[in-house]
């Protein structure tokens, strides 16, 4: 292939990496990679359907004022998905504002964003948001076409399985299997001046198979990022306590049954980690086997000030394809760690196994000469 035949292929690679992400990252209330505004609170800066380069909040580092992030809001808008700049820090949280915005959120009874609802910083080199206009439209418009596939399969199968961030695994999963299947059946001997002839034209069967494995790993990154992330308990401190963890006696400690879930076909090791002083959790680590739960407990300890707190803990969940000891080395160094390796063992797995079934040539241009596939195969069943 020539350079500028490579050049075209990676330009390729990485609109389609790029756009899957977005569309993931939104059905997963967790930025990857990129995301996008829909509101014009954040004008001039970013323009309502403007996408952003959104860099996770555990890899972005401290952040600091001047910032923009994303945060899982409680009140803006009913709550959810919020991109504004964090114009101060009180001893609670952050304060954030959008460019647009006369006042700033916390004068509007949003709380202090507090570290835990933090999910992504946008990226700013020099000072300024690089912004991609317009692709928050294209976004929108795939989710939609996307959720419409998955109610129809549901209702067809007759399982809600097949909705939400399980269902898109599930979908992507199941897309590879069938790619795989049908070159597979269609694809025959082939003479070998007929290899060395698509060669010269057609698609690279290698960038197949890369595209196949990305679509593994999405999938896979969705079922462990998809259920994690912080949980909040909002809780008062008084005079007298009550049952259960919203009203507890000041001073004093509470416990409450915390169920984890795992709604999947593989298991998972999960980690639960307090962020706010007086939470513990027990326990850290545990294995949820496939399609069941397991109870853990909360412990919440008041203040000793009458008044209104939040406590917040982080789940993390990773598929149990390596032994339980090194996903907790993994997990020690970084909480994503264990997720870049799982993701590198899928991909390199499926496109190994992927080149020992199919040449790995190039898929040729058809002309009137070669039969396609498919007529070999149906010349086959006569």
């Amino acid at each position: 292939m020539t350079v500028r035949g490579w050049t075209e292929t990676l330009l390729e690679v990485i609109v389609v990496v790029f756009l899957v992400s977005m569309v993931v990252g939104q059905l997963l209330g967790q930025p990857v990679l990129l995301g996008y505004v829909t509101t014009g609170s954040m004008q001039p800066t970013l323009n309502p359907g403007d996408g952003f380069v959104a860099i996770p909040a555990a890899l972005a580092g401290p952040v600091e004022e001047g910032d923009v992030v994303t945060f899982r809001a409680e009140e803006i808008q009913g709550g959810g998905l919020t991109t504004h700049r964090v114009v101060d820090r009180t001893d609670r949280g952050y304060v954030t504002r959008g460019d647009n915005n006369p006042f700033t959120d916390q004068d509007s009874d949003e709380p202090p964003v507090t570290e835990a609802q933090i999910v992504a910083v946008v990226w700013q080199p020099g000072g300024t948001v690089v912004s991609v206009p317009g692709v928050g439209l294209l976004v929108s418009g795939t989710q939609e076409t996307l959720g419409a596939i998955q109610g129809q399969l549901a209702r067809l199968a007759g399982t809600r399985s097949l909705l939400g961030t399980q269902g898109i695994a599930y979908l992507l999963v199941a897309l590879s299997v069938a790619g795989y299947a049908i070159d597979i059946l269609l694809g025959g001997d082939r003479e070998r001046e007929q290899r060395e002839t698509s060669r010269q034209t057609g698609v690279s069967v290698r960038l197949i198979l890369l595209v196949l494995a990305g679509a593994v790993v999405l999938s896979a990154t969705a079922a462990m990022v998809g259920p994690s992330g912080s949980q909040e308990f909002g809780v008062v401190s008084s005079e007298s306590d009550s049952p259960g963890l919203r009203v507890i006696e000041q001073g004093t400690t509470e416990s409450s049954r915390y169920i984890l879930g795992n709604g999947g076909f593989v298991p998972m090791v999960t980690y639960v980690d307090p962020v706010t002083e007086g939470v513990t959790f027990e326990p850290r680590e545990t294995v949820v086997p496939a399609r069941s739960t397991v109870n853990g407990t909360i412990s919440i300890t008041a203040p000793p000030e009458t008044g209104y707190y939040r406590y917040f803990v982080v789940e993390y969940r990773y598929l149990h394809l390596l032994p339980q000891s090194t996903i907790r080395s993994l997990y020690r160094i970084h909480p994503w760690t264990p997720i870049v390796v799982i993701d590198a063992l899928l991909a390199g797995s499926f496109y190994l196994l992927g080149a020992a079934f199919v040449d790995t040539g190039r898929v040729r241009s058809r002309s009137r000469e070669a039969p396609s596939r498919l007529d070999r195969f149906v010349s086959r069943l006569k």
